[in-house]
């Protein structure tokens, strides 16, 4: 092989023999092997230089330092496409100069010279572990990538072509922006493909945006935002104005990491980082997920039944002499399962997905896609921590208003694409912050409840934990809601309503008593349709069992719903909750 050819060779010279050193350099120099061009690859990163083979082989990344190799379009169509699944559209297009810019045709020719590109981008349909999607990739070869008439012309026509074939998008973007010699022009085509997609995604199918480094400019404002779902490789550079037109606008100094893609994934923006060796991967999963199956609910599994029926199961626990204050306390009990653990017990396939497209992205609500018995779903949950540093970073289960709007952004997804919505409710209440009034603590939650009210999708609401205030009720507008046999629901803490009502937070054990809020209470008022029984006390060893009652309930759940209509679904939702 030829790295073994040239391997680093060391060899002592005595000093003696410097003597004559030019003549020997002369000739080692005519004996010196020839090193084949494009052999090395020098990293912009860490500036070492590296095999290409291993390059290559390594996805286009560093493997000194694990900086990414910018791609070039097609290679990148290899890297995620099903072998000869490709068929190219719109390859070839007539130069556009509509401002007739002095020497940007000579530009442009030279640009096609060295890409061996038409243009910036190349479109067309693939299958990605056998599944037809449209496909656009920008290669930086060609003018940075920059977006003119023809890149936004290729883009539109994909898209609508995508949406009369009802197939899913995935852009690759890769740009410095508008391209400066098309004027005007060039910022019509932020409005034309960003149209294209509207209408694409009333059509009811998925577009995948892929933020690869650099997106930056008019790029950053039209198309690469717009996704269903956004991805994004790590540590690429995203941002509308660059770091350097920021600097030299308004000379201020940007922070470490500023506008990378893990900085847009902390502020909300993007769902996922991904590295490029698991994105084709992750594509298919994607794909696999938003296929329009319906709803049809796959034949119930056979399982044992637990020897005693849960109604007497949970009449002997009424009649155990436990009292409200005792539920609370097993509510808030530490060993509880959490969200996640009800995520990954319950669903395959989970994929999380981050952001409220606003702020940030609140580590107290989780959510994302996953399948149950291969059916997708949408599901969220309150995730409160299990550790110190874990609950300061979920905020103990607090939600702030990212972390609704990321909920109800979730929602509204999934009811584009057809799939029910689980909720696990797990909250002592909406965090009532300073920060979280500046940024609308009160609208989120209204916003929620009015946006649920009218989902065309089932919702399925279950309390695992503390359901307190408006904070949990974000989450459970459902056409079901369920508690766990210990869990509580609320109008706020026992101690707050003591506080309130008496002025006494010390007689909280007492208002837990008059609140009305166990589940077997719940129940009793019509507030929830089921108690879902622990088998002692919810804990990681009574998870399997508490889970496996879950599966069978849940599968009756969405069997019921099957067939529904959207506007039956919605009106059944509204008189559920009109009734009160």
């Amino acid at each position: 092989m030829l790295r073994d050819m040239f391997k680093k060779t060391y060899t002592k010279i005595d000093m003696k023999y410097r003597a004559g050193e030019k003549e020997s350099a002369r000739t080692a120099e005519e004996d010196a092997p020839v090193i084949p061009a494009g052999l090395w690859k020098k990293c912009n990163k860490c500036g070492k230089p590296i095999y290409t083979d291993d390059v290559r082989a390594n996805f286009y990344i560093c493997p000194k330092c694990g900086g990414y190799f910018r791609v070039h379009a097609y290679r990148r169509i290899e890297m995620i496409a099903d072998e000869g699944s490709f068929e190219e559209w719109d390859k070839f297009m007539q130069v556009s100069n509509p401002l007739s810019f002095p020497g940007y045709e000579k530009k442009l020719a030279a640009a096609r010279e060295k890409s061996q590109l038409n243009e910036a981008i190349v479109t067309g349909s693939c299958t990605i572990h056998g599944q037809k999607t449209v496909v656009g990739v920008c290669d930086a070869r060609f003018l940075m990538s920059s977006m003119g008439h023809n890149v936004g012309e290729k883009i539109t026509r994909a898209v609508e072509r995508a949406t009369e074939e009802k197939l899913p998008v995935i852009l690759f973007a890769c740009s410095g922006g508008a391209r400066m010699q098309e004027g005007i022009v060039s910022l019509m085509q932020m409005a034309k493909t960003s149209a294209a997609l509207e209408k694409h995604h009333e059509a009811g199918q998925l577009f995948v945006s892929v933020l690869t480094d650099p997106t930056t400019g008019g790029v950053t404002a039209s198309f690469a935002m717009l996704g269903d779902i956004i991805l994004a490789e790590p540590n690429a550079l995203i941002g509308f104005a660059g770091p350097r037109v920021i600097q030299q606008t308004i000379g201020q100094k940007l922070p470490e990491g500023f506008q990378r893609a893990e900085f847009l994934l902390e502020h909300g923006f993007v769902d996922k980082i991904v590295d490029r060796e698991n994105q084709r991967d992750v594509l298919a999963d994607i794909l696999r997920m938003h296929q329009k199956t319906g709803m049809a609910v796959p034949p119930q599994r056979a399982q044992a039944e637990p020897a005693e029926s849960v109604e007497n199961y949970l009449e002997k626990q009424k009649q155990s002499g436990k009292n409200a204050w005792d539920t609370v306390q097993l509510s808030r009990s530490a060993a509880r399962p959490v969200a996640l653990d009800y995520i990954h017990a319950l669903f395959d396939d989970f994929m999380e997905f981050h952001g409220d497209r606003y702020f940030s992205d609140d580590g107290a609500i989780i959510g994302g896609i996953a399948t149950f018995r291969g059916m997708p779903v949408t599901v969220i949950g309150q995730q409160k921590g299990r550790t110190t540093k874990e609950n300061i970073h979920r905020n103990f289960g607090m939600p702030s208003p990212d972390g609704y709007r990321k909920a109800l952004r979730l929602m509204k997804q999934a009811e584009t694409f057809g799939r029910p919505v689980i909720c696990f409710v797990d909250t002592p209440g909406a965090f009532c912050g300073i920060e979280a009034e500046e940024r609308g603590q009160g609208e989120a939650i209204a916003r929620n409840l009015f946006e649920m009210a009218a989902l065309t999708v089932p919702v399925l609401s279950i309390v695992i934990g503390e359901g307190g205030s408006g904070g949990a009720l974000a989450l459970s507008v459902g056409n079901e809601v369920w508690m766990l046999e210990n869990a509580t629901y609320s109008i706020l803490s026992p101690e707050g309503f003591a506080s309130i009502l008496w002025k006494d937070g010390r007689r909280a054990k007492e208002a837990s008593g008059v609140m009305k809020i166990t589940a077997q209470d719940l129940k009793a008022l019509g507030v929830i349709e089921e108690i879902i029984p622990e088998y002692g006390m919810a804990d990681q060893p009574a998870l399997i069992s508490i889970s496996r009652y879950m599966k069978r309930h849940i599968k009756t759940f969405l069997k019921k719903q099957n067939g529904k209509t959207g506007d039956q679904l919605a009106a059944e939702r509204y008189q559920r909750f009109r009734v009160f």
